[in-house]
């Protein structure tokens, strides 16, 4: 699996995860010092941690369509750079509105990550190990979002919140340097052992045009698909953006105490993410049925995260709302890279990146969604409790979605020219 200049790849990308949910994570754990240093509202900062996804939703599909058109080497690369600039220059921020158009821009810079790594994995693994591939390339965003806690927690008490994203800077721009000179979009030669893919996947002869775009695009699968992205994504930006804040003001923890106890979930799901895989290529090797083995995984995982969720919001001690959250995102992130295996496993290797990229923004509008929605609630109820039951609720409605309406695509050329041929 790591042969051929492979595991330089997997190392590379796990790494890119790590700086990405640094990055990420590192706003919401500065967020009480910088609600308190710009004087913001529960609904302002709602708005603040929904405007990174306004740029970031846009530029999943973008950056999905440039990796399939130009290799996902350069996008990510320049991804990486553009990001981690815009990350040290929320260090310059000095109001709202500054801060908003900042996080625009980051998110921008972030959106071609999941569909570039997704591209990146397809190009280099064959089927029998792309589920295992993309858990550990992917699983760095956990172990990201763990480490931010205390480190942006320790530097933002110590030397101030903004010498916190001077660093990711740094970080991020040498990141850099090793992937554009380690790596190449794809290996030189490329195993042919994936007859079982183009089996199941129906694909047109070698050298023939590619299904339209547009018709994945409107594809049932593809769509329900992202309902279930949706859902999920909206549990982890619920959990990314307002929990250190719902820690603090709902639980009475002090920043340090704060750091220390999201790093828990983010550990657990570190852990759900890397078995993930493991556990979808198992079944897979059992089954030779690529879309049960995701979809099981899928529904029952993202079901379990929804009662998790669910009950988190209701509990009265601190101890089960973060024993009960690190269940949700265990869960959660078991379900991780179901959604781009089974847009890998239906949709034919020249679109993977483009269609996987439009999945990502559609699932993606929770994170413009989410957090408003959430600051909305807490400013009008008061507290938290109907925010962790709304999520909850998404989750149900994702896993039923699965359940029913996911299906293999059967490529839209060979669908013709069967019915060509019975004709």
């Amino acid at each position: 699996m790591l042969s051929k200049g492979r595991g330089i790849v997997l190392v590379l990308l796990f790494l890119a995860g790590v700086i990405n949910y640094l990055d990420r994570s590192a706003f919401s754990v500065a967020a009480p010092f910088i609600q308190k240093n710009f004087q913001l509202n529960a609904a302002q900062m709602g708005l603040l941690f929904s405007s990174f996804f306004i740029g970031y939703a846009l530029f999943n599909f973008i950056g999905g369509f440039l990796s399939d058109k130009f290799g996902p080497k350069k996008v990510l690369g320049y991804s990486m750079t553009f990001w981690s600039l815009f990350a040290g220059l929320t260090a310059a921020t000095f109001n709202f509105v500054s801060l908003f158009i900042a996080r625009v821009l980051f998110g921008m810079g972030e959106g071609p990550l999941s569909s570039s790594q997704s591209k990146m994995v397809n190009n280099w693994f064959p089927k029998k190990y792309r589920a295992r591939a993309l858990s550990i390339s992917m699983a760095g965003t956990s172990l990201g979002g763990a480490i931010s806690g205390p480190i942006v927690g320790i530097i933002a008490l110590t030397w101030g919140w903004k010498v916190s994203f001077v660093l990711i800077t740094i970080i991020g721009l040498i990141w850099t340097a090793f992937w554009l000179k380690c790596v190449k979009d794809a290996p030189k030669d490329v195993e042919d052992d994936e007859a079982d893919d183009e089996k199941e996947l129906q694909h047109a002869p070698a050298g023939k045009t590619k299904t339209p775009l547009s018709y994945y695009l409107k594809h049932p699968t593809v769509l329900f698909t992202s309902v279930a992205f949706f859902a999920y994504n909206y549990i982890l930006f619920f959990f990314l953006t307002w929990f250190p804040s719902y820690l603090i003001q709902a639980r009475g923890l002090d920043i340090k105490e704060m750091s220390f106890a999201t790093m828990i979930p983010w550990t657990v799901g570190f852990f759900g993410f890397a078995l993930g895989g493991f556990i979808i290529d198992f079944l897979y090797k059992k089954t030779r049925n690529a879309m049960f083995s995701r979809k099981v995984v899928l529904v029952t995982c993202l079901l379990g995260a929804a009662v998790s969720i669910g009950l988190a919001g209701l509990v009265n001690t601190t101890a089960a709302a973060v024993s009960l959250m690190a269940a949700a995102v265990f869960f959660l992130y078991l379900t991780a890279i179901t959604y781009w295996a089974i847009i890998q496993d239906t949709v034919e290797k020249e679109r993977v990146g483009s269609v996987g990229g439009f999945m990502h923004f559609l699932a993606n509008t929770s994170g413009i969604i989410g957090p408003t929605a959430t600051g909305m609630l807490v400013q009008t109820t008061g507290h938290f409790t109907s925010a962790f039951i709304l999520a909850g609720g998404l989750a149900v409605i994702g896993a039923l979605c699965v359940a029913f309406f996911v299906k293999p695509i059967k490529n839209k050329k060979v669908k013709l020219a069967t019915e060509r041929t019975i004709a």
